[in-house]
């Protein structure tokens, strides 16, 4: 299935696919005060509240309980920065196809924890992960971006986002007969990106987290389901009061990629060319344009920024009589990221567009504690908590022309 321009592996952060109907228990708090509010919770200076226990089981599904093989402790890469992602294969033992219905990541140190996602790898990808596990000391790899497996992440053996732990979500439960199909010998990584803000980029406490997935067998009527990531680019400059090394765009973009890599490092110019701009255009609203390319049917969408963001909008063919808004967020909040379910499913189709608009504030630099201590920056795409991000993260199920 052709997606949107923009490839999973782009979006190391959170954010969740599901479907149909269903039910995310979320915590959290809320918006703050006043006209432009202070985006609170856990990544501004408190804990976040312990998740709700999982929704009982229903007729024909079962839960299966992975972990984390030992505690680890994160600690910063060798390019500098205060981010490390991390991922860990962990073997569900599936020796029949099943569906995925719901899902439940469980950090045990949510002061370390900024995010998790949940990657299902196919058996034809699992080989490759296996042997990037192998050759990696200690417990797992370090992945920014996605899975950071290549070989797990092309034509069959491509892993596929099915779940994402943030701040005020919980339990993601699908309430129809709808699912990602896991295939016999499916692998799940869990990928931990750890942000050591609180501890100065120091190594300071470990996790052990889990996931715990809620499977069915499925039926011929059972429908499958694919995430679509609909990112625009951030170029968020330095405030007229602002001054430093970092808040030259080239001097930012350099620093990003001695963080994460040159893949992460070149994410913003790429954006810029894909979202057909001949040249970065700063400012606080970004937006892009992503073709539809086959049929589909829309069900949800979850928005994701970090500290930066305001609001983030998704719309289909704008513009048009037939324009719709199929997601927004006016008042975002990274500590109570939600999945908004729409009223009812979407049909679309090759040669409709959909529209992602973000828009980010670099004055809350100066009043979230954890970026204060943080010198200026010209802000563009990046895995850290200090960087940003603009995507729209869209469920849909393929359906016939």
């Amino acid at each position: 299935m052709t997606k949107p321009h923009g490839p999973l592996w782009r979006f190391g952060v959170a954010t969740v696919a599901l479907a149909t109907a269903f039910t995310v228990v979320a915590c959290g708090s809320g918006s703050g005060n006043g006209a432009l509010p202070i985006p609170s919770g856990s990544h501004n200076g408190h804990a976040a509240k312990p998740a709700p226990p999982p929704e009982p089981l229903r007729a024909g599904e079962r839960f299966v309980d992975l972990k984390m093989a030992e505690s680890y402790t994160p600690a910063p890469p060798e390019g500098g920065g205060t981010d490390e992602y991390r991922c860990q294969v962990i073997d569900p033992g599936l020796t029949k196809a099943a569906f995925l219905t719901g899902t439940q990541v469980t950090p045990e140190n949510v002061a370390l924890a900024h995010h998790a996602i949940v990657y299902a790898v196919p058996p034809a990808g699992a080989a490759a992960v296996r042997e990037q596990d192998a050759k990696t000391p200690g417990l797992g790899w370090q992945c920014f971006g996605g899975t950071g497996v290549p070989g797990a992440e092309v034509e069959a053996g491509e892993a596929s986002w099915v779940d994402t732990w943030a701040p005020g979500a919980a339990e993601t439960l699908f309430t129809e007969d709808v699912g990602f199909k896991l295939e016999p010998g499916t692998l799940i990584v869990l990928q931990m990106h750890y942000n050591l803000l609180a501890t100065d980029g120091k190594p300071g406490g470990s996790d052990r987290s889990a996931v715990r997935l809620r499977l069915k067998d499925g039926t011929p009527q059972t429908r499958e389901f694919v995430t679509w990531p609909l990112d625009a680019p951030t170029d968020l400059p330095c405030t007229a009061d602002e001054s430093g090394p970092l808040c030259d765009r080239a001097a930012s973009i350099a620093d990003v990629t001695k963080r994460f890599g040159q893949d992460v490092g070149e994410t913003a110019d790429r954006q810029v060319e894909e979202c057909g701009q001949s040249a970065p255009k700063p400012g606080d609203t970004q937006t892009c344009d992503h073709k539809v390319e086959e049929p589909v049917t829309l069900f949800a969408g979850f928005g994701h920024m970090h500290l930066l963001g305001r609001a983030i909008k998704v719309e289909l063919n704008p513009g048009t009589p037939n324009a719709k808004v199929v997601l927004d967020v006016p008042q975002y909040d990274f500590d109570n990221q939600r999945l908004l379910k729409l009223p009812s499913p979407v049909e679309i189709g090759p040669g409709d567009m959909l529209r992602v608009t973000c828009t980010h504030d670099a004055k809350l630099r100066k009043q979230l504690p954890q970026l204060k201590k943080l010198p200026p920056r010209y802000v563009v795409w990046g895995d850290g908590t200090a960087d940003e991000m603009c995507t729209g993260i869209m469920t849909v199920s393929p359906r016939k022309s």
